[in-house]
């Protein structure tokens, strides 16, 4: 081959290298999400995960894939659901709510995981502190024990009237001391707001029917929902007997004032799915989820449902409305 010949085609391998790499097809990133609910229960938080997703430039099909599980309510189905999304290997993995992530964080510990619902990160042993995570785990938390406190007091301002309150909590919600630090700032805000604070324990949404019926039988003047993943899932049902038993309903978001709840106070529990979407694309992009702070809500809602109240024969003091975020007529 002469020297001409040569570096022609040197020069042509040079120009179609670059061209060759731009052909070849991107490796799609993988990511899992497991949720305790249901396809069903979970689909207005998958589609504000989706909407999130779409804002970052990502679309589920085309240059993201989502690996999709579901506990149908049924707990003890997590740790194998966790496993299964770790042995697909993929790029991240998101666990909705502090039970999810308890089950990925018992079957992996490399896997980057974001958690966009989480209860008391620290005490829940997800991450070493809410500035640096420290392991895999990151994400945003919607509440801590010292709401407990505010909302029974919300509840008492509504209901100036009312002596005996039924608190529904679920022991497996959170870790022990999280746990613990509610129901003990329950108690204390109950003496100082002079209410006898009566516990009822629901392990899973088939207590619930039976736990309504009991507090109805002990003649409470409300109920006063604990924060736990299942119970939102089960927010419908809830909202049910609560109607059923014409009982007032103190609640953990607006979803349930939506659904008849009395009142609610919290964080934008669907809207946090969005916002965790902003940790997937860091971390896709190379960011380690140790690095990356929990983020805590700036605003929290207070709503209020005026048809309840009106059903029920409530009267709520115009001081609590004026302070509403959104009021259901």
């Amino acid at each position: 081959m002469q020297r001409r010949e040569f570096l022609a085609l040197i020069g042509a391998a040079a120009a179609w290298s670059p061209l060759a790499r731009a052909q070849q097809p991107k490796k799609v990133p993988h990511i899992g999400f497991l949720t305790t609910g249901s396809i069903e229960q979970t689909r207005t938080s998958m589609a504000a995960f989706h909407q999130g997703l779409r804002e970052h430039g990502y679309i589920d099909g085309e240059n993201i894939i989502v690996e999709f599980r579901a506990a149908d309510s049924k707990v003890e189905q997590l740790p194998a659901l966790a496993s299964d999304l770790v042995r697909l290997n993929p790029a991240l993995i998101v666990a909705q709510n502090s039970l999810a992530a308890r089950a990925v964080q018992q079957a992996t510990k490399s896997i980057p995981v974001v958690v966009p619902v989480m209860g008391d990160p620290i005490e829940d042993g997800l991450v070493a502190s809410i500035a640096r995570p420290g392991g895999n785990i990151t994400g945003l938390t919607f509440i801590g024990p010292q709401l407990v406190p505010k909302r029974l007091a919300q509840l008492k301002e509504a209901l100036p009237m009312a002596s005996r309150i039924a608190a529904i909590w679920h022991p497996a919600a959170y870790g022990k001391t999280t746990t613990q630090g509610m129901i003990s700032g329950a108690e204390s805000a109950s003496k100082a707001v002079g209410v006898h604070l009566q516990l009822i324990a629901v392990q899973d949404p088939d207590g619930l029917g039976e736990a309504f019926s009991a507090l109805a039988g002990a003649r409470a003047d409300a109920v006063f929902l604990f924060p736990s993943p299942m119970f939102f899932i089960a927010r419908k049902r809830i909202a049910g007997l609560a109607a059923e038993h014409r009982l007032p309903l103190f609640a953990i978001g607006k979803e349930f004032v939506q659904l008849g709840a009395l009142l609610s106070y919290g964080a934008d529990i669907i809207d946090l799915n969005r916002l965790s979407t902003s940790y997937v694309d860091k971390i896709l992009k190379g960011a380690k989820p140790g690095d990356l702070p929990v983020e805590q809500p700036t605003k929290y809602e207070l709503f209020v449902n005026l048809k309840t109240a009106k059903t029920l024969g409530i009267e709520l003091p115009a001081t609590l409305l004026a302070h509403a975020d959104g009021v259901i007529e």
